[in-house]
């Protein structure tokens, strides 16, 4: 059996590629808004690196995880392993801090919030993404909470931050047929769950069930229709304004200054 690696940590496995490019999206779109000296929170698989980078004049990325030995070597990058909050610099330390698929991942969204504002420098930038709640199919274990355009825009205003930019990650519609395909599958997977577990138990004790599900279903998804997924690009995705809560964007992309 093919090996199973979280599907919580973002790949270029052509099965993530729904999620993948409108992760990358976020990175483009941050990329012609910072300059100067910017930290990237939550590095993953580091796709977003050679993004980012050549818009900086200084780069910092930190994960909790150690750093693969091929983003290393990269030139002109700084890599730190720490678990934040709190975070490991003095403060007004950066112009900009980006932030993609991390915050609803944080037990101290407040204190995350808090010490992202700390660091930055007056009039600095935090450009952050995270799930819109509303278009989640299923309870995701691995997130402490998900968040909807008002409550991420209360939380950063609540933080200190003195402007906010609400935006979303919208698809055409190659992205919504793969949606649909998704959302069928979650469905039929979800009826076995006669008991609600998924709303029952600690989410700890769901987290591996759940990402092993995910990636099968991701690859059954990619075996059914390879064309389809292996043909999403980023293109097929749009950034705009979130302008009621029924707007059906994929992810929330705020961007938020001091």
């Amino acid at each position: 059996m093919a090996k199973i690696a979280t599907a919580e940590r973002v790949s270029r496995e052509v099965s993530d590629n729904f999620v993948f490019q409108r992760s990358l999206l976020a990175y483009h779109a941050a990329a012609g808004l910072i300059a100067g000296d910017v930290l990237e929170i939550g590095t993953g698989s580091g796709y977003g690196i050679e993004v980012i980078a050549p818009h900086a004049a200084r780069f910092v990325t930190v994960d909790k995880h150690a750093p693969s030995a091929e983003l290393v070597d990269r030139p002109g990058v700084e890599f730190r392993r720490a678990t934040v909050p709190p975070l490991p610099f003095d403060d007004a330390s950066f112009d900009s801090v980006i932030s993609f698929q991390v915050i609803e991942h944080i037990e101290r969204d407040a204190a995350f919030v808090a010490e992202i504002g700390r660091v930055l420098r007056p009039g600095g930038l935090f450009i952050v993404s995270t799930p819109n709640a509303p278009l989640s199919l299923t309870r995701n274990p691995w997130h402490v909470r998900e968040y909807t355009a008002d409550g991420l825009s209360a939380l950063l205003l609540r933080g200190g931050f003195a402007q906010v930019d609400m935006q979303g990650v919208f698809g055409n519609e190659r992205v919504m047929a793969y949606y649909e395909q998704n959302r069928q599958s979650v469905a039929r997977i979800a009826r076995l769950d006669i008991f609600d577990l998924q709303h029952r138990l600690p989410r700890r004790l769901l987290q591996l069930p759940y990402d092993l599900l995910n990636r099968l279903n991701r690859r059954k998804l990619l075996r059914e229709n390879t064309a389809l997924t292996a043909s999403i690009r980023m293109d097929d995705y749009r950034l705009a304004p979130v302008t009621s809560p029924d707007d059906a964007c994929f992810d929330l992309f705020a961007v938020a200054r001091k």
